[in-house]
């Protein structure tokens, strides 16, 4: 079956449509060209290969709500302008071949439900979800071969793994047509559930009737599917979770866009930090297992424990400091929770009337209060991230902070669009003269607040 070639204009076209900046769809169209070439050239290839299928899946920015999302709390998130791009075919059969044509690495696997991904590889995320849907959905039969290829960093804290496992479902969702599917249709009701059950395929829980198996090895929450899936341009998404919902869009100033710096401290979720990423979901779950122990209600969450009454928060600090046999200090139990109240019930509410108002002095004081509150009592920071944040400030970014999982990662500023690219050339100049040994691996980009994960062609 012979390919019409790929058409940079009109995929540069639906991308600017879609929200993208007119230098991000440029940049997005001619990769996604590339990626189709990749694609016609792989051998051997299927007998009856089908139509291509273009996409593009950004990362995200959780502007505010450092670890809340699990927890049945809020954030502030914006998606950005780089991501993945993908370019995929149905098969015709039950094989997997996903190639990355950055460095050609390539896996291949079978769309099966024994599938046995190994932890600290990136072909983890793809076979999970292939795994799971084989699960899910007995007799899924159509296969890919997906050219992909990202802009995103990876392991920052920008959520690249997260925006690989959707890109990968959204494919063969697709080309299996799983929307029509009953179980579909009796679990899956709109783009909340659709974020919800995505991170359930990466954190192994079950969703509804669909049931989890072991996930890709993080206890994370439903943040960045939702943004990566719900995001509009120039808008940042509150969000409140377990379960999803959108509350509101706070509009970004016309005058003001994102600056990122990437510290070059792998965050990856899947190596180094996982243990202590998930540390800090089991330490929520030790809350609330504190709260169901002492009677205080079967609520689900912590936030939905929190708000059951007006002293619920002093009764579960009460309960802390008199019994805690679950294997943690209670000073840290109390330090968790502490974080919880003051990044979910107080900062997230005030930032987001403050970005209402475009009170910007305001904002930026309260996201201030939210890079302290991570450092002091969250514990996820580093030297290198805790730096950016405030160097950022020193370099007049009316607000600045670390975001994602933590324990390494980057750095958001929100800056003047007349001065963007000045105040990127001094941020990064400042950090490799305080940070040298980084300045080879570290990151610096401008990004508007962009567009959700859009299909160029089904």
């Amino acid at each position: 079956m012979s390919q019409e070639p790929a058409d940079p204009e009109d995929l540069a076209d639906r991308l600017l449509a879609a929200g993208l900046s007119a230098e991000a769809a440029d940049r997005k169209a001619t990769l996604l060209v590339r990626l189709a070439e990749a694609l016609d050239a792989l051998r051997p290839r299927p007998s009856s290969p089908g139509p291509r299928r273009s996409l593009f899946v950004p990362g995200r920015i959780e502007i505010l709500g450092k670890h809340t999302d699990y927890a049945g709390g809020q954030s502030l998130t914006i998606a950005v302008e780089q991501g993945f791009c993908m370019v995929a075919r149905s098969r015709g059969d039950r094989q997997m071949r996903v190639i990355d044509i950055a460095d050609s690495a390539c896996v291949q696997f079978r769309l099966a439900p024994d599938l046995e991904p190994s932890l600290g590889c990136w072909s983890n995320y793809p076979m999970t979800v292939a795994r799971r849907l084989a699960r899910n959905f007995p007799g899924i039969e159509d296969g890919a071969d997906i050219a992909l290829m990202s802009d995103l960093p990876g392991a920052a804290g920008m959520s690249s793994s997260s925006a690989l496992m959707v890109g990968i479902y959204l494919i063969l969702a697709q080309i299996n047509n799983l929307s029509q599917r009953a179980e579909f249709l009796a679990n899956i009701h709109g783009m909340a559930d659709l974020a919800s059950y995505l991170a359930s395929i990466e954190n192994g829980r079950s969703f509804g009737g669909l049931a989890g198996d072991l996930g890709v090895g993080t206890l994370g929450g439903s943040e960045d599917h939702t943004a990566i899936l719900w995001s509009e341009p120039n808008q940042i998404g509150q969000y409140s979770y377990c379960p999803v919902a959108l509350e509101k869009r706070l509009p970004v100033a016309p005058d003001c866009i994102f600056a990122v710096g990437v510290s070059g401290v792998v965050a990856e979720k899947t190596g180094a930090a996982r243990q202590q990423y998930n540390t800090a979901s089991r330490l929520v779950a030790a809350l609330l297992a504190v709260w169901h122990g002492a009677g205080g209600g079967q609520e689900s969450t912590l936030a939905a424990a929190l708000r059951s009454s007006p002293g619920a928060a002093d009764r579960l600090k009460s309960l802390l400091r008199s019994n805690c046999p679950f294997g943690f200090d209670p000073a840290v139990l109390e330090r968790r929770l502490a974080h919880f109240l003051v990044e979910n019930e107080e900062i997230i509410p005030q930032a987001a009337a403050a970005l209402a108002d475009d009170d910007r002095a305001a904002f930026g004081r309260l996201v201030d209060r939210s890079q302290e509150a991570a450092e002091r009592l969250l514990g996820n920071q580093i030297p290198e991230t805790s730096w950016l944040a405030a160097e950022a400030r020193r370099q007049v970014a009316l607000a600045a902070s670390a975001f994602g999982a933590g324990f390494g990662g980057s750095v958001w500023a929100l800056v003047e669009r007349e001065s963007a690219l000045q105040f990127l050339a001094a941020w990064s100049a400042k950090y490799q003269e305080a940070f040298p040994e980084l300045a080879g691996r570290s990151q610096f980009f401008i990004t508007a607040a962009g567009p959700a994960a859009v299909w160029l062609r089904r």
